[in-house]
């Protein structure tokens, strides 16, 4: 039987990572929606999805409220929660109020991979390391291999900012940044910025 999920988020390339590493296995097929309205308008007309991933940034969520009113919507099925931001106690209220499940961003692929099945199963997922606040603060081998000024940068790659951002946001000359870009892409042996992003996510870098 193949899952319908319904993937919304307002970054594209986190949408589209997720989506590809579902719809590679053949037994989900995937939507998405950029916003809270259009999540709504997606479930009315084509749901009730077997999972719904919502973003608790995206815009129109207002924080916890937004899940509530998919939960509403999705008419009984799982909602589940994701986000790179929230604490510890916002996925904790989150499952309180009915979610399936909370996936921080940084979770590896194979692992959200497995999560989302778990959660359209019917299964309650959270992270024990997170729920706990006994993630690893240790140097991973990934990291190390990265100076403080290459892993600022990777982090806004992976928020999908361009060089002008980035170079904005740090305070350095954008020519700087597309030198920093293109050793990170030596580095991780990535054939562009969103395949450093996507392989940085996959490690589990934060």
């Amino acid at each position: 039987m193949t899952l319908q999920i319904l993937i919304a988020d307002d970054h594209d390339m986190v949408r589209e990572t997720i989506a590809m590493f579902l719809d590679a296995d053949g037994d989900t097929q995937t939507q998405a929606a950029c916003n809270l309205q259009e999540a709504l308008t997606k479930i009315a007309e084509d749901g009730p999805f077997d999972l719904v991933l919502l973003d608790y940034t995206m815009p129109g969520m207002k924080g916890l409220d937004g899940l509530k009113r998919v939960i509403e919507a999705n008419g009984g099925k799982p909602v589940g929660l994701i986000s790179g931001t929230a604490t510890r106690l916002i996925a904790e209220q989150a499952l309180e109020m009915g979610a399936i499940g909370f996936l921080p961003k940084t979770l590896p692929a194979k692992s959200l991979v497995n999560a989302v099945r778990f959660m359209a199963a019917g299964e309650i997922y959270a992270p024990v390391n997170f729920m706990s606040g006994k993630d690893n603060p240790e140097e991973t081998d990934f990291e190390k291999s990265l100076s403080d000024r290459e892993r600022q940068v990777l982090r806004r790659l992976m928020s999908a900012k361009s060089n002008k951002e980035i170079a904005r946001d740090l305070e350095l000359q954008e020519v700087t940044i597309k030198l920093h870009v293109k050793t990170l892409c030596r580095k991780l042996e990535a054939k562009n910025r969103t395949d450093a992003a996507m392989i940085a996510r996959d490690a589990g870098f934060i």
